[in-house]
């Protein structure tokens, strides 16, 4: 029993209750041309933190200012009673302040699920701006910042800045006149926080090196964005139940047969598929009935990069063959349950009979569960990805060697589905072979049954209480890891050292805790070692900056399991000519700053 009331008079302590975990926010799964259809009224559980009206917690400032009519809008105050009673305010296009829910909620989640698969907090790309600066640290989000068919990430103000507009007379989607928010497109905000999110892990990525480059990123963010839907169980309850079981499947099936008459009603209409499409209501608007972008589910053609420039397009590609890989693999892990149910798994014209309920529901849980861990080995990928210089070949390296590092047995053949859908593809890594073996990075160059270690590492496995104990760790540990990198350059994949014109910097250290599926921690260290030369300019223009390096992963004891690198006098050559390139290339001279190459998301995403 309780211990008896405190004696007349005198009020008992009270008791504190803890903070939940989760904090429940609504939001739209797709955009608000979706309507209630496909689970789009959906409730991300996001982890709780105390927020300022805005919504600003730790990581995020949303910031609802309109630049077009220089004014700002009422900010949401998540914490209000009458709004936490109600998991948030309920989707709304009129309400900016469920816009400015909807986008804290969804840049929360991406967040949440790259610091899962990386087994780190992430941080965002270094703020120069004065230490009492207001937002310092933080993504800026603003939800209404033009009026402009647009939305893209700058890092010159670590922001993302969306759009709206008025749809144009001839779309059949939306009303003639209706704004257009991009800010409520759940693709188009995890695309954008995806572009923040790797400018803080391989901030070089934004120099564009080759026509690989600004694809990548392209491709990496709409990658994040569509596994996002794929890993929502009740999304995916009712694509498998209209696509009876082929989730690669384009339409989905009508809710009516056709009479003899032919189509007479909406319920006799195949609908488009929204899982294999970007952004829906902005791509109407935009005359592109089919989405942003789709390549899924598109025959594989190994000459199709030779081709094709233009950043949306090449990176369709890689997004084609990470979802060929993905496909293969969830009927491969289905290929039992269609067999036993009487449904034919191999034949897309085969789909007049619906599936059992109770087969719906495993279908849709063995592939949300698949576009869960094909999104953490792609984001887990990024540590393993050379420091600048990404070239599609690269990932596909990275992607076996993440994975490698945390599943060596490879069950379900996540690894063999990745090779061939890439081989498939034209994408070719700069390996012996297609074989894992020949695909997985290597280690330093030091004789056979040898290894190099960095011993003394600070307090690696000490949890990190402030920002500032964080910063001042991160110090003392690049200090080791230079010391270490200057002794050993050769061995790890750098140039000979001129500090004069050759210099090297380690940027970037983070030790990783992982967990493998089988509950296995793994736990590594993970640091980027800049280089960085001048090179003379072209034709009489000015000298160019150059940037190589390594990327390293070191074991717990400090010992160097993998070092990736990119030497600085070989990329010294490549980027004089692919600035040659740029300068005369009609597809990708608008994306870019000529002079330093780098990545221009707002003429990059402008019309998507």
């Amino acid at each position: 029993m309780p211990d008896s009331p405190a004696s007349a008079g005198k009020s008992p302590e009270p008791t504190p209750i803890p903070h939940p975990n989760y904090r429940p926010l609504k939001a739209y799964a797709f955009d608000p041309s979706q309507g209630r259809y496909f689970g789009n009224y959906m409730t991300l559980n996001v982890k709780y933190e105390r927020l300022q009206p805005g919504p600003i917690g730790a990581q995020i400032a949303v910031i609802d200012y309109d630049a077009s009519n220089q004014c700002y809008y009422e900010p949401v105050n998540l914490d209000d009673d009458p709004i936490l009673i109600r998991n948030g305010l309920d989707p709304t296009e009129s309400d900016p302040r469920f816009h400015q829910q909807m986008v804290y909620a969804v840049v929360k989640e991406t967040i949440e699920r790259f610091e899962f698969a990386l087994g780190r907090p992430i941080h965002w790309r270094a703020d120069r701006d004065r230490k009492d600066a207001p937002y310092r640290g933080k993504l800026r989000i603003f939800p209404h910042c033009m009026q402009e068919a647009n939305a893209y990430y700058d890092p010159s103000v670590h922001a993302i800045l969306f759009g709206y507009f008025a749809a144009p007379p001839e779309d059949e989607l939306n009303l003639p006149g209706q704004t257009i928010f991009t800010c409520l497109s759940h693709d188009i905000v995890a695309h954008e926080t995806t572009h923040a999110l790797i400018d803080g892990i391989r901030p070089y990525f934004m120099e564009c090196t080759s026509v690989d480059t600004p694809a990548f990123h392209e491709a990496f963010a709409d990658i994040v964005a569509l596994l996002q839907h794929f890993s929502m169980p009740d999304v995916m309850r009712e694509a498998i139940a209209g696509t009876h079981g082929l989730l690669q499947m384009a339409k989905l099936s009508p809710y009516a047969a056709k009479g003899s008459e032919g189509e007479r009603i909406n319920a006799q209409i195949a609908r488009d598929n929204p899982l294999v499409s970007l952004a829906r209501q902005f791509g109407g608007a935009m005359k592109m009935r089919a989405g942003l972008r789709s390549a899924i589910g598109t025959p594989p053609d190994s000459h199709e990069l030779d081709s094709k420039t233009e950043p949306h397009e090449r990176g369709s590609i890689l997004v084609a063959a990470v979802f060929d890989a993905y496909f293969t693999s969830y009927v491969k892990k289905t290929r039992d349950l269609m067999a036993l149910a009487g449904a034919n798994a191999d034949n897309d014209a085969d789909t007049t009979a619906d599936l059992r309920p109770d087969l719906v529901n495993r279908l849709a849980d063995e592939a949300s569960t698949t576009a869960k861990e094909f999104e953490h080995i792609c984001i887990r990928a990024l540590d393993y990805c050379p420091v600048t210089d990404i070239q599609f070949g690269d990932f596909l390296q990275a992607l076996i060697t993440a994975d490698y590092d945390l599943v060596p047995d490879d069950q379900y053949g996540y690894r063999s589905a990745f090779i061939d859908a890439f081989r498939s593809r034209g994408i070719r890594p700069y390996a012996s072979s297609y074989s894992e073996e020949a695909l997985r990075w290597g280690g330093p160059d030091v004789k056979a049954g040898s290894t190099l270690q960095c011993s003394g590492m600070y307090a690696l496995l000490q949890q990190q209480t402030t920002e500032e104990d964080f910063r001042n760790k991160q110090k003392l540990n690049a200090q080791l890891i230079y010391k270490f990198a200057l002794e050993h350059a050769e061995k790890l994949g750098l140039d000979p050292v001129d500090k004069a014109k050759s210099p090297i910097n380690v940027f970037s250290f983070h030790p990783v805790l992982r967990t493998a599926p089988d509950g296995r921690p793994l736990l590594e260290m993970v640091a980027q070692v800049l280089q960085t030369m001048t090179s003379p300019g072209d034709n009489g223009g000015p000298p160019v900056k150059v940037h190589g390096g390594a990327a390293l992963v070191f074991n717990v004891d400090g010992t160097v399991r993998y070092a990736i690198h990119k030497r600085v006098s070989r990329m010294a050559k490549a980027q004089s000519e692919f600035l040659t390139h740029l300068q005369n290339s009609s597809a990708l001279a608008p994306y870019h700053d000529t002079a330093t190459a780098q990545i221009n998301f707002r003429a990059l995403h402008r019309g998507y």
